[in-house]
């Protein structure tokens, strides 16, 4: 009879934790779509005078929103790699504020399980797959998911071979871009980690600061591409591109100079994975004392 009572006890709290998740979301989107509301009336063109977070890590949201407000987009779709959880995501309210429907790939198996249980998964049109994406393979994920030409959204943010997956997408033509960017790096040297495709950050260095590409470095290769860098967020972490044929004059192209923002957050780390709370420029000596490759501009 005890373990009875337990298992019920403890089914009633995993049903009340349930339904507070699901009004915790949905206070989240509706204050949102407030903030959506009142900054559409902002005039101001710098990205982060528009941030606002509702599932995103940090303003992105807010920043996405504006974008939109500005930015034709003929399929609202997205592809965004590097999602974890899904639970904080760039992506997550376009789909479930927008009706977006989209792909989200993680390398878990357990975070894709993750997904598949959310009841996102069957309210809307999402597709997760579990991969460890490399620039090989990207692709064919892409189009295996169905998605080809035209997006709404790219969203990459795989902590490592960023600039080199980017720069291997062929198979979809995204109106936006958003990309991490690694600002210890610095806002003059267009470099990048050495491709590895079995590349993970934290076991490239316990410092967790070597991963990804200079600021520099993304904007040379969305130029090639035919992406028009618009701004950064405030926490100095992610780069927005705006496909050169749908750019409108409402939306300035930025240099690397006029829109590179340094980092405030620390999160280096020792080798026993403690944070060492570093001044960004003890930080940016470790990233930088390690191989970098000179990418073009």
């Amino acid at each position: 009879m005890m373990f009875k009572q337990r298992a019920e006890a403890e089914k009633r709290i995993a049903t009340q934790l349930r339904d507070l998740r699901r009004e915790v979301a949905t206070l989240r989107e509706a204050l949102g779509r407030i903030e959506q509301r009142q900054l559409a009336a902002e005039p101001s063109p710098a990205l982060r005078d528009h941030e606002f977070r509702v599932y995103s890590q940090w303003g992105e949201d807010g920043i996405l929103q504006h974008l939109l407000r500005h930015v034709r987009v003929a399929q609202p779709v997205f592809v965004e790699f590097g999602v974890e959880t899904y639970v904080e995501a760039n992506t997550r309210f376009l789909l479930t504020n927008h009706g977006w429907s989209g792909l989200v790939i993680d390398g878990s198996e357990d975070n894709i399980a993750f997904i598949r249980r959310d009841p996102i998964y069957w309210r809307h049109n999402l597709k997760a797959v579990c991969s460890f994406i490399t620039r090989d393979n990207i692709n064919d994920l892409i189009a295996g998911a169905g998605l080809n030409g035209d997006i709404g959204l790219l969203s990459v943010d795989i902590d490592g071979n960023d600039y080199w997956v980017w720069e291997a997408i062929t198979g979809i033509t995204p109106a936006l871009v958003v990309t991490e960017y690694n600002a210890l790096f610095g806002a003059e040297r267009a470099v990048t980690v050495p491709y590895d495709p079995e590349f993970q950050r934290t076991a490239k260095h316990p410092s967790n600061l070597y991963y990804g590409a200079s600021l520099a470095a993304l904007v040379g290769l969305g130029r090639r591409k035919g992406y028009a860098f618009v701004g950064t967020n405030t926490a100095g972490n992610n780069a927005f591109f705006v496909r050169r044929d749908l750019l409108p004059p409402t939306l300035p192209e930025l240099t690397v100079a006029a829109g590179f923002t340094q980092r405030a957050f620390r999160e280096g780390r020792d080798a026993a994975g403690k944070l060492t709370f570093l001044s960004a420029e003890q930080e940016a000596a470790i990233a930088t004392s390690l191989p970098l490759v000179e990418v073009e501009p």
